[in-house]
Order: C-alpha cells, then structure tokens, then sequence
C-alpha cells in the first residue's frame, strides 16, 4: 500500500481549512462566495502541478484528470463536495478531495493508469447558502432544474444566479460533459459514532438511507391557562407529546437502522399562561429499505391522526421530502471489503444514515463510499475532528481500491 504521512494529511487538512469566508470558529465557505471561488482556483493549481488535466463545467464542478495510457475513454472518479456549512468542521466534505489528490498522487509514483482517474470537486452539497442542495452533483448527471434556483437567494438577498455569473459560471446548456464513468468513490467522515464505538478506522457503506421529511401542524383552541379544564381543552401542545411519545416508542421497538427524530417547533400563542391553540413541528424519518421507510411513515401518520381525533385536534401533514434509499454498487462494496481485509485495516460493513454526494451518483454509475471515524460522532460543527492515523487508513483503502480499478 502507499505511504502518507499524518503529518502531510495535517498540513493539507490546516492548508484546505484556513481558506474561509467569515470571524466565526470553524470553516465558512459557502457556493460562489470568495473562499469558495479561492479554494476551488488553489485545488485545481494542485491538481495542474501532479500532471492532471484541469477542466470545470458549467456550474463550477472541477474535474482533475489523469489520462488511461489504454483506455481513457474509462473514467474511475472519487472526490466529494468542497463548500462547507457555516461555522462547520475541517474535514466533512473537503477531506474526501484531499484524500483523493493524495491517493492519486502517491500511485502516479507507479506510472501511469491503464483507464483514467479523476479526481471531482463538487461545487456544493450543503444547501448552507441558498435553500438548495447536491447543487453540484446534480448537475454532473443534468437533472438540476434551474427552475428551483432561478428565483432563490440567500440570507443577504444575493441572488442565486447572480452570484453564480459573478464567479464566472452559469446553468448547464445541453448534455453534460462528465457525466461518464466506470465507478465513483468518495471518502468521507462517518458524521456518526459507529466506527469509533466499534474501535474501527474504516466504514465499506452498503447503503445510504432514504429520508422522508415532514411538517405536520396542530390546530385546537386557545383558551385560559387557569380556568379551563383539562376535560375541556383542545391542548395542541398536549396533543403534539403523545403523538411524539408514541412514534418515538414504536421506533425504539423496531430499532436500527430506523431513526426518527422530531425537531422545529413553532407554538402559537407560545405564552406561559394560555394554552396553546396551533402547534407545527417537523418529523425526520430514515431507513435504508424502502418497503421499510414506507411501512413506518404510514403507521405514524396513521396513529398522529387517531391522537389527533382523540383530542379533537385538526391535523394537517405535508410530507416535503421523500427520497428512495441508494443501495452502493455490490461488487465495489465486496473489493473494498477484500482492500481492508488484505491491507489489515480495521473496519466493517455499513449503512450511511446521513445523505452524501453518493446517493446521486449512485443510480447513474457504480458507486461505493468508505468512511472514518468521527470522534464523539461530531460533525458540522468547529470541534468535528478524526484521528490522523484513522484518516491514514482510509486514503491507503482508497488508493489500493483505485489501483484495482485503474491500474
């Protein structure tokens, strides 16, 4: 296998970390602002000084290429997603274009590949800047619709498209240009604790959950907080904790690998002395197995509109996010699972219960992910942070994955 040094991996990860937009802790680089067009503009000059061929398309994804001295018309890629959260971690997104520039570099020392490598810089992932995400990916593949960003803007009132022109990009005009290849990896912070609680440096994914999103809203009466009974209110808020309590419950019962969690919550009047009359709140439900995914959102809807009869309660639920499960290629999972065997790295078979660049890659192109460990399972955040040595592991499975497929 290769040889990368931490103290390498450190000085790229602190080199990548410290172009950030922003006085805030952490790494702010949100799409097409100045430290996105900077990181984007230093990446590619790296790429340049290993030989790559250094192309962008349209909307700004950066493409380095080593030309197959065979078959170059055959594209093995890796990369991942270069803007960040804000305020977010040194290693989510950016760690996997670092490890795949440091694998690549490390085989040219080989020669030359038979099929080509490609490293991709995706120009967004996140949707931290404007209410839009997998921005950049979507467009390797052309099923973007510029009708869903032609009117957004972010928080500053900045326009989507202007923003986009400014940095010198614009929409895809016809097919895109990239969309070609045999296999697409990316390597990636796990974002969870599972590795880490396992005491193992490598995560093969099999799959990557599917998410349906909902926003439910409750609407009973508010009324006096201290003269009206408890057997004659319409208490939202009350009605809301049972429904949570029993949709928690029945998870809980079925267990890994469904998750459930219940998040924003808007309380109206939201006073400590009436009770509240309309609550809305969101629902976060994932699975990797569709049947699975489908089975349990029916029966919490289902029970929310029992407890919300037995109430007296209106309820109106807006499911805003279904996205399908996106299964890894089987045969990618199986070589990867042969590369850590083979090389002694610690690691396991696993499922993504976070959304990557991958699951849009997945339906059009063989795809496979690796994970590392995040410490204490933070991510998106400053403190977001993985062993060195860890990381090390995954960069020689990445390499030696690649090398089986290119070389």
């Amino acid at each position: 296998m290769i040889e990368v040094t931490t103290q390498e991996v450190d000085q790229l990860v602190a080199w990548l970390s410290s172009i950030s937009d922003g006085e805030e802790e952490g790494v702010t680089r949100l799409l097409y602002s100045p430290s996105w067009n900077q990181a984007v503009k230093e990446l590619a000059d790296k790429f340049e000084e290993i030989g790559m061929k250094v192309e962008y398309d349209e909307v700004g994804n950066l493409y380095g290429t080593i030309e197959g001295t065979e078959e170059p018309d055959s594209i093995i890629a890796t990369g991942s997603h270069v803007d960040t959260v804000v305020s977010g971690g040194s290693l989510d997104g950016q760690l996997g274009i670092l490890s795949s520039y440091l694998a690549i570099r490390e085989l040219l020392k080989d020669g030359k590949p038979k099929k080509s490598l490609r490293i991709i810089v995706l120009a967004e992932e996140e949707g931290s800047r404007f209410p839009y995400a997998f921005w950049g990916s979507k467009n390797v593949f052309g099923i973007a619709d510029r009708a869903d960003v032609e009117d957004i803007e972010d928080s500053e009132g900045i326009k989507f498209v202007d923003a986009m022109r400014e940095s010198g990009f614009d929409f895809l005009d016809g097919e895109p240009r990239f969309k070609d290849m045999d296999a697409f990896v990316e390597l990636h912070i796990e974002q969870g604790n599972a590795l880490e609680k396992a005491g193992l440096a490598v995560g093969v994914v099999n799959s990557i959950v599917g998410q349906k999103r909902f926003d439910v809203t409750l609407k009973g009466e508010a009324n006096h907080a201290g003269t009206t009974k408890m057997v004659y209110r319409r208490d939202a808020v009350d009605a809301m904790s049972r429904m949570m309590s029993q949709c928690l419950d029945k998870a809980r019962e079925i267990g890994d690998p469904l998750v459930l969690t219940f998040g924003h919550i808007t309380v109206v009047p939201n006073v400590v002395n009436v009770v509240p009359g309309e609550v809305t709140f969101s629902i976060d439900c994932r699975h990797t197995t569709q049947e699975d995914l489908d089975e349990f959102a029916e029966w919490m809807v289902q029970k929310m509109e029992d407890v919300a009869t037995d109430y007296n309660i209106d309820i109106d639920v807006d499911m805003w996010m279904d996205e399908a499960p996106v299964p890894m290629d089987e045969d990618l999972v199986k070589m990867f699972e042969e590369v850590c065997a083979e090389g002694n790295l610690d690691y396991q078979v696993m499922h993504s219960g976070a959304g990557h660049d991958a699951q849009i890659f997945g339906p059009y192109v063989p795809t496979v992910m690796i994970f590392v460990p995040s410490i204490d399972g933070i991510s998106h955040n400053p403190a977001e942070a993985t062993k060195t040595e860890e990381i090390v592991q995954g960069i020689k499975a990445l390499a030696e994955g690649l090398r089986r497929l290119a070389y």
